[in-house]
């Protein structure tokens, strides 16, 4: 900006009428006043700015600044807590930073505050603002403009007069002189005259005298460097109404806007110095005039007199202008459109100008409406058969916990597959809200990390990691729970050795053609353990024990405070025995972020392993599909779930237990039973014990909101439960049924199989030596869950002996040729020329 920016902070519009040819305006908006900045916004030729000032942004003050946003506010000054927030609820929201200074009015002198103007490429432009006080001198504010500054000063120490004024009032042209320039020997500035369509009129000069006279008087006033001060129209009556006044980048020219009347701004008496207008201008001036005086018979007057003929003919051109198919047609039928419509226009005295003002208007709302047409205006379609909800219910406190049931004998096909869909994400706002944070921490690195750390876990940190080696007081456990960890520890390394591929896999494809395959550990790993509703120590052990075994050089962990700021001292114990090189102490998307590029402090990660929330999933999404992170990722995620498979035979208490291990880790978990062959009796007992154990948990009132949309699907045959089973593809499949070792054949699609009435999923989350970091929402059936090769990757090698060659050189040539790589064809040619090899006709 480059032009000053005047503020009016109460909401006066008969005070701010006086001041809105020049700079913008900025109201303190307290949320009481919302109806009378939008009413100003609206009306003002200026940007209107917000500055805030409300104790807490509540739900109903973002209303507020959405209002705002929607009705022509350009921008909300705002504190940095104040703005992410903003941006977190708004989408594209325009926030001006700014420091407490700007507006203290405490401090006697003159505060200087630097603010950066928020954009999509945030910190794109700086602006150095200063606020005036009473008091400070105006050869003080002239030399703070000179350098570049913009001064904000209140209205009423402001005057468009620039004689015989107050002491204690500036005149609004000071603020616009220093920073004029120019390069003519008379000291004048060039000058561009346009109208509020920014169509240009002529190019004049200007004097300190004619812009303060011109503000003064509120007129064109011009220095003519024949005859001094030119006030336009003063003889010929053509005057002009002034606008505004700008400056360009370069401040070596003005640009002034006005509205001209009269024969035109030329002494030709054409549109402009370089001569009339054309186009949607110029029939917009013919309209004006034959509205004023059209002469009798003409068609113009025959519209501006018949509604009904005007409106018909809108009609018919708009159905015209969609019928049309060629360039020539469509340009033909959108010129009669608009001239249909632009007459309707001038009938009741709207003007382009209008028209434009509104597009501009439109162009800074942040909500969007959907865009449908009215319905009268599409053509008839089938309709779409109406989606078949799950069964969902609202559990009180009060009623008896239990899954919905559905028989798959009696319910439709889609009533049945409506409850294996999973919970609806909304990926397009999570995103929204998680990409300023993954930025943020892109561009600030450790500053942006304890910002978000404090605002999102309360806590404030010193440092957002901690380094190897860890403080024996950091790590304060019991022997019993130190035990539990290290028994764990042990049979997941076993399991994950076993996996670990350490000899070369050579195969000789042909007779002197040796190909192998190798693995090699990815360098740089990052271990994302979540914290929140749960402490899960466990996922420490599943996600860094197969990174030790993988041989990965660096290990890194990832964990949220408590809101004591310290860490699970059981994940710190496990990254002490694997040997990880730090911990960053932070959660959600911001951690991701910092793992995926790196900090002042900590390491940037090669691949980031963990599950999380929806926000830990988007920013990971986000990191693995920016080529400029370079970061892999285990697998998408969504909420956790089991599906388990019972039979008759299975015990009520053991099947409630395995789905109520399952519904206690959030809300959005989700549970299903496939009741095969079972009565309704025999489902009840397994309602009655999920109610009987539901009731004794800690979590009760998760486990409540968890299974009031999981489902019962009661089958008939053990087939059809595995094909409903391999479809839906759950994270953790219990088979609680007779013979169950016989039926893991029939499993094509499951993150992890439990078989048997005595394993539990609890064994595979903690100690049995599976992985229990497993693809959730349907991906396990294209990905696996976490094992030894997660944290490898394979290298092939080849050797092609004289042998070899002879075997495949053709075939490579020939392939090559067909394919038009000629040195692909050159570089077996000649190996196979100087030993011999080649054969004729090559």
């Amino acid at each position: 900006m480059t032009y000053p920016v005047l503020p009016y902070y109460a909401a006066n519009a008969a005070t701010k009428l006086s001041l809105d040819i020049v700079g913008q305006a900025i109201y303190e908006f307290n949320g009481s006043n919302t109806d009378a900045i939008v009413s100003i916004s609206k009306t003002s030729k200026i940007n209107v700015l917000v500055d805030l000032k409300v104790s807490s942004l509540s739900d109903e003050i973002i209303e507020s600044i959405l209002k705002l946003y929607n009705n022509g506010v350009a921008s909300v000054f705002a504190t940095v807590e104040e703005g992410n927030e903003i941006l977190s609820k708004i989408p594209n929201a325009r926030i001006t930073y700014k420091s407490n200074t700007l507006v203290n009015e405490t401090d006697k002198s003159i505060a200087l505050s630097s603010i950066s103007v928020a954009t999509e490429k945030a910190s794109e432009s700086v602006t150095s603002f200063v606020f005036a006080l009473q008091g400070s001198s105006l050869d003080e504010l002239k030399s703070i403009t000179k350098l570049g500054y913009i001064p904000i000063v209140k209205s009423e120490l402001l005057s468009n007069e620039y004689e015989n004024i107050p002491s204690n009032v500036y005149p609004i042209v000071e603020f616009i002189i220093p920073s004029l320039v120019t390069d003519r020997a008379d000291g004048l500035f060039t000058t561009l005259v346009v109208d509020s369509s920014n169509q240009c009129l002529g190019l004049v000069y200007s004097s300190i005298k004619s812009i303060s006279e011109s503000i003064k008087t509120q007129t064109g006033v011009y220095q003519s460097r024949k005859h001094g001060l030119w006030y336009k129209g003063a003889t010929s009556g053509a005057t002009q109404k002034l606008l505004s006044i700008d400056l360009d980048c370069d401040n070596d020219c003005l640009k002034v806007v006005v509205e001209q009347s009269g024969s035109g701004f030329c002494h030709l008496s054409t549109n402009s110095c370089f001569g009339n207008f054309n186009g949607l201008k110029s029939l917009e001036s013919t309209l004006v005039s034959r509205k004023q005086d059209a002469p009798e018979g003409s068609y113009t007057k025959r519209l501006f007199d018949d509604e009904d003929l005007l409106n018909a003919k809108i009609k018919e051109e708009a159905e015209e202008l969609t019928d049309a198919k060629t360039k020539e047609e469509i340009a033909w039928e959108a010129a009669d459109l608009f001239y249909f419509a632009l007459a309707r226009c001038v009938k009741y005295g709207v003007s382009i100008s209008d028209i434009e003002k509104n597009l501009d208007m439109k162009s800074l709302k942040v909500s969007r409406r959907k865009g449908d047409a009215k319905p009268k205006f599409i053509e008839k379609k089938a309709e779409a058969p109406k989606k078949v909800e799950a069964p969902k219910r609202v559990i009180g406190s009060g009623d008896k916990i239990h899954l919905n049931r559905v028989n798959a004998e009696t319910a439709t096909p889609e009533e049945v597959e409506a409850c294996l869909e999973r919970p609806i994400q909304k990926s397009a706002d999570i995103m929204s809200l998680v990409t300023p944070i993954v930025e943020n921490v892109k561009q600030n690195g450790d500053k942006a990390l304890l910002e978000l750390t404090a605002k999102f876990d309360k806590v404030q940190l010193e440092s957002p990691v901690l380094k190897a080696p860890f403080s024996e007081d950091m790590m304060q456990i019991s022997d019993k729970v130190k035990k539990a960890i290290d028994i764990s520890f042990e049979n997941i390394r076993i399991f994950h050795e076993a996996q670990n591929q350490k000899d070369i896999l050579t195969v000789e494809t042909s007779p002197g053609v040796y190909c192998s395959r190798f693995a090699r550990p990815i360098e740089k790993v990052g271990c994302y353990i979540p914290g929140g509703t749960a402490v899960l120590p466990s996922t420490s052990l599943m996600l860094s024990v197969p990174a030790l075994v993988a041989g990965c050089k660096e290990i890194i962990f990832a964990s949220p405070p408590g809101k004591d700021g310290k860490l699970t001292p059981e994940v710190v114990y496990v990254a002490h025995k694997v040997g990880a090189k730090c911990i960053v102490v932070a959660g959600g998307a911001q951690a991701v972020a910092a793992m995926a590029y790196g900090t002042e402090t900590i390491p940037k990660c090669d691949k980031i392993m963990g599950p999380g929330n929806q926000f830990v999933t988007a920013a990971k999404m986000l990191v693995a599909n920016d080529s400029n992170a370079l970061c892999a990722i285990d697998m998408p995620a969504g909420p956790s779930e089991v599906l388990v498979i019972a039979d008759k035979f299975a015990d009520p208490d053991f099947v409630a237990s395995d789905l109520l291990s399952q519904a206690e880790h959030g809300i959005d978990s989700q549970v299903i039973l496939l009741a095969v062959d079972m009565t309704d009796k025999e489902v009840d007992l397994i309602d009655e014990a999920v109610n009987r154990q539901a009731l004794a948990l800690p979590r009760v009132d998760i486990v409540r909101q968890c299974i009031s949309h999981s489902t019962t699907i009661q089958i008939k045959t053990m087939e059809e439960a595995f094909e409903m089973s391999n479809r839906y593809a759950p994270e953790h499949l219990i088979l609680q049924i007779e013979d169950a070792e016989s039926w893991v054949p029939k499993v094509d699609n499951a993150g992890s199989v439990f078989v048997g009435a005595l394993s539990p999923e609890s064994c595979g989350d903690y100690s049995s030596g599976t992985n229990h970091t497993l693809p959730t929402y349907g991906y396990a059936r294209m990905y696996s869950g976490v094992n030894t090769a997660t944290f490898q990757k394979f290298i092939t090698s080849q050797v092609v002996t004289k042998q070899g060659l002879s075997e495949i050189g053709c075939a490579v040539m020939d392939l090559a040729e067909v394919e038009g790589l000629d040195g692909h064809r050159n570089a077996v040619r000649v190996r196979m020329e100087k030993l011999g090899l080649l054969p004729e006709g090559y």
